[in-house]
């Protein structure tokens, strides 16, 4: 799950990229005084995502800015709905401004995406899942928003599943025992709280990677028909995930096959941000009081 913690690291990195020594324009233009309230606006439909890191940046930017949402994470929201509201200092609003727009755009990019993903699957037991294709450094981010989307997550890490693809049994293949032998052997040392799975390309791999009593098949690149054929062999004896060149023109004919994951790289690695906007107002201090 996102974390407090894994948020302030991530966004408090992307603020000093971007504030490295302050923000020379407000400092100059702004006075030191003056007050601001922003909007964050949607310019299209969505799902929302990253409202905890959006108003991250303001808080680690300036604690006297305070940030009301509108809306969950993993909420539709239309074009024209008001998401949040932020108040404060006008320096800091201004400081933040992109860092935060950057990370609650992408977020909320990501999480529409895979809720049109979700949606051509509706009434299948196939699960939306994403790949380990994430900008790197912003993982635990980018998998939130697939969570906020309606899908699931694949393993996090390499150091979270054994997980043996084409070049993986390529290396077995090339030792001096059969691929069913060569994965007991991998079965053995491992413990059993350890997930396996194992990449198969063709239906004539399947009967020996099911006699090793993986835990996971993956069918990669298959066709429709050799889909359905390969969910059909497996039987049941393991979870069959679909896995290469998902598309959502293609989502809904794989998840009839049967099987139980698809896993989907276009998630976080195609996606495009979604189109908000900070709309900003400032009031600044005279002797008559507060103008905008």
């Amino acid at each position: 799950m996102l974390t407090d913690h894994s948020i302030t690291i991530v966004v408090q990195a992307a603020l000093d990229e971007d504030a490295p020594w302050g923000d020379l324009t407000s400092a100059v233009l702004i006075p030191e005084d003056a007050v601001a309230t922003a909007r964050l606006e949607a310019r299209e439909p969505g799902v929302f995502s990253g409202g905890s890191v959006f108003a991250a940046a303001f808080a680690l930017t300036d604690a006297r800015i305070e940030v009301r949402r509108f809306v969950a994470d993993g909420d539709p929201f239309d074009a024209g709905a008001t998401l949040a509201e932020v108040t404060g200092p006008a320096r800091g609003i201004l400081q933040a401004e992109r860092i935060g727009l950057n990370f609650v755009q992408r977020m909320s990019g990501i999480a529409t995406l895979t809720a049109r993903y979700v949606a051509e699957t509706a009434g299948t037991q196939a699960r939306i899942v994403d790949t380990r294709k994430t900008t790197p450094g912003l993982r635990a981010l980018e998998r939130q928003a697939v969570r906020d989307g309606g899908g699931h997550n694949h393993r996090f890490s390499l150091s979270d599943t054994v997980m043996a693809k084409d070049n993986h049994l390529a290396v077995l293949a090339a030792g001096p025992l059969g691929l069913t032998e060569a994965l007991l052997a991998v079965r053995a040392r491992l413990s059993h709280t350890t997930h396996f799975e194992v990449e198969v390309d063709r239906l004539d791999q399947i009967e020996d990677v099911i006699a090793a009593g993986i835990d996971t098949i993956m069918l990669d690149n298959f066709s429709p028909d050799d889909l359905l054929a390969g969910v059909t062999q497996v039987a049941g004896r393991a979870i069959v995930e679909a896995s290469g060149g998902v598309s959502l023109a293609s989502v809904r004919e794989i998840a009839a096959s049967g099987v139980d994951v698809i896993s989907v790289g276009a998630l976080t690695h195609s996606v495009h941000s979604l189109d908000l906007g900070l709309d900003i107002a400032i009031r600044v201090n005279t002797p008559a009081g507060f103008a905008l």
